[in-house]
């Protein structure tokens, strides 16, 4: 629970990591782009060091080139996915961020609009998970923060955001969900 938040005086920034089976399937990704750009790189030495031409090598050099980008490309995305939330009490400002590598995908929402801080449960006997959301009025889009395999996890956050935020914690874990909230 110490690396999923950290809190800097009002601010607080909710970490959530990507499951090790992202990050795992990365790598024959990135293997198989590097593999087909290595080849179009050593396709290409070859053109310019007079040992073939160009102009015999253009499309299978622009296929691999385009295959080697179509499959690395999603492999680098999952390795570098990043995704956060910072709470910023002190500007009542709300920031999710998600993060490919050099690019940030940033939504920024008052927090103002939110007022508690619910435990929920996704209803699976077998493989429950509960969420720690912060939710507002109706509709209001609740951001979920984070996700727990235990129940006394999920509580500990939402108690402590709760205290740096001065939000109430509400535990909805087994509680039916409302006839008209759909």
């Amino acid at each position: 629970m110490a690396s999923a938040m950290t809190v800097d005086g009002g601010i607080v920034r909710i970490d959530r990591p990507m499951p090790w089976f992202g990050r795992l399937l990365s790598l024959p990704l990135l293997a198989a782009g590097f593999y087909l750009l290595w080849n179009v790189a050593l396709g290409l030495r070859q053109d310019f060091s007079g040992f073939g031409r160009l102009a015999d090598d253009l499309v299978p050099v622009l296929v691999f080139s385009g295959l080697g980008l179509l499959v690395g490309i999603p492999g680098l995305i999952l390795l570098t996915f990043r995704s956060f939330v910072v709470l910023n009490a002190a500007l009542r400002q709300i920031v999710v961020t998600r993060q490919f590598g050099p690019l940030n995908f940033r939504k920024s929402r008052d927090l103002a609009d939110y007022h508690f801080i619910s435990i929920t449960d996704d209803y699976d006997p077998e493989l429950t998970t509960y969420d720690v959301n912060l939710c507002g009025n109706k509709g209001t889009e609740p951001i979920t923060l984070q996700s727990f395999t235990k129940r006394e996890d999920a509580n500990k956050l939402a108690s402590e955001i709760g205290r740096v935020l001065k939000l109430p914690a509400r535990d909805y874990v087994g509680t039916e969900p409302d006839a008209d909230g759909a």
